[in-house]
């Protein structure tokens, strides 16, 4: 199905064998998770990383394209925080005795409450209790080539403040900037969100630091009257050509933005719950809506 709508990039949760197997030889690039269940085994325990690596990469990493692996999916904040960045150094460090290190970055992904501030997007910040555990890890990920994974859903800043987001801006419809930040003109609220994880990421000594997003969509059905299918369509198929165009930020102008779309599929448990309706697909391979990821060449 990847090849067949021409998605060059897959992210999967967790390690799956079947997908691995799947997956041999061919041109997908993939970024997989180490659940966050599993966070405080490999941060304590750097023989649980050797074994995560020698089971779920090493059979693999030969034919598969592996990309990132992701040390927990929204662990920061919560109870796991304190350990993600030993366990990313132990998967690091296990990679590197496998000579791996080269070719696959280990990070982690982060959600839009590490954030205290967005706008401006200049004033982008973390929370107090968030640039305890982030800062390190942004030092950390920069010193071995590796980005952050943020997830970012303009869908959810709508339609938690919708008398002040207006729907045009977050689903890429405006021509003309909606607001000027420190000579920065902006279109669109994914570009002004993701300068805002640059900027926070500035105010803590990472300002070299890449941002991959990691999670981003848009339910075709929900509670919410902004949850349909065909306003899904125009927020997917203008975040792609967005994304694709290489036209990058205000902020980091030029540079593409590595973005993957959540999710392929719909889960298929309590259907019309937006947190269940993000896919592309229903469970029964039947798609909400057209849209093309044909990339330019050489993107």
């Amino acid at each position: 199905m990847y090849q067949r709508n021409q998605i060059g990039r897959m992210r999967l949760y967790q390690p799956d064998p079947s997908v691995f197997e799947a997956l041999r030889h061919s041109e997908i690039h993939v970024m997989v998770g180490v659940p966050n269940q599993d966070i405080l085994d490999l941060a304590l325990y750097y023989d649980a990383a050797q074994d995560w690596v020698t089971t779920n990469i090493r059979p693999y990493w030969s034919d598969v394209k592996f990309r990132q692996i992701v040390v927990g999916n929204n662990a920061i904040p919560g109870e796991s925080a304190e350990f993600v960045l030993p366990a990313i150094k132990n998967v690091h460090n296990a990679l590197k005795d496998g000579g791996l290190w080269h070719k696959i970055k280990v990070s982690t992904s982060v959600p839009s409450l590490v954030m205290a501030q967005y706008f401006p997007p200049s004033a982008g910040i973390f929370t107090e209790e968030s640039r305890f555990y982030m800062e390190p890890i942004a030092h950390y990920l920069h010193s071995i080539g590796a980005p952050l994974i943020a997830n970012i859903y303009p869908y959810f800043s709508y339609v938690e403040n919708p008398q002040n987001t207006w729907l045009p801006y977050a689903l890429f419809l405006k021509d003309s900037p909606m607001f000027t930040d420190s000579g920065n003109e902006y279109l669109n609220l994914f570009d002004a969100t993701v300068d805002a994880f640059y900027a926070a990421l500035e105010k803590v000594g990472a300002k070299e630091l890449k941002i991959v997003v990691g999670e981003t969509g848009w339910p075709s059905e929900g509670t919410n009257e902004a949850a349909k299918d065909w306003i899904a369509w125009i927020y997917n198929s203008n975040l792609v050509k967005h994304v694709l165009s290489s036209k990058g930020t205000p902020r980091r102008p030029g540079k593409s933005i590595e973005t993957y779309l959540f999710s392929l599929f719909d889960q298929d448990l309590m259907l019309g719950n937006e947190h269940n309706s993000f896919g592309l697909f229903r469970p029964d391979f039947r798609p909400h809506y057209p849209i093309d990821f044909m990339q330019p060449k050489g993107n």
